[in-house]
């Protein structure tokens, strides 16, 4: 799935973004990210909206035992053996697709679309945020001073690409 939308105030593309959730057991945390970590090859994000890229793939912890990563288009996921005493890991396989926006009107198009402040903290690049859009779940990933992405149900891509263009050319109006 690929399609781009693009002005000079304004550009999105819509790729797969092939996901694999993991969480570690109450109690076992630190032995269950050490093994991860060894599995993947890079430290893990140390606290919840933290992410780490290594090597096409991004790490991204989404609470204090759970994390999603996320595979850049053409990656292969990596192998995880997960000790089940320690916690467990699963695919949710090609069910979400990846918005990338960029652009100097980007906040104030999606100002229109979901509760993230763009200025906060929270929301600075290199962050993630998980929040809604129309009643959906989605991630926010801040990618940099004028870009991000979320991480949508494929199910619902369709529905939030119109509402985001719709945002787009209201806010470009």
């Amino acid at each position: 799935m690929a399609s781009v939308m693009s002005s000079q105030e304004f550009s999105l593309s819509v790729a797969d973004c092939p996901l694999i959730q993991i969480e570690g057991w109450d109690g076992t945390l630190a032995q269950f990210e050490k093994g991860v970590s060894a599995s993947l090859g890079t430290k893990l994000p140390a606290s919840v909206g933290e992410t780490v890229r290594h090597r096409g793939l991004l790490v991204v912890r989404v609470a204090p035992r759970h994390l999603l990563l996320a595979l850049d288009d053409g990656i292969e996921a990596p192998s995880l053996a997960v000790d089940p005493d320690l916690g467990c890991s699963v695919s949710l396989g090609e069910g979400r697709v990846r918005f990338s926006m960029a652009g100097a009107g980007i906040a104030r198009i999606l100002s229109r679309c979901i509760a993230v402040d763009w200025h906060a903290p929270a929301a600075a690049p290199g962050r993630a945020v998980q929040t809604s859009l129309h009643h959906v779940p989605v991630l926010f990933l801040r990618t940099g001073e004028t870009a991000c992405d979320l991480i949508v149900p494929r199910s619902f891509s369709r529905s939030l690409a119109d509402w985001i263009a719709d945002s787009a050319a209201a806010s470009c109006a």
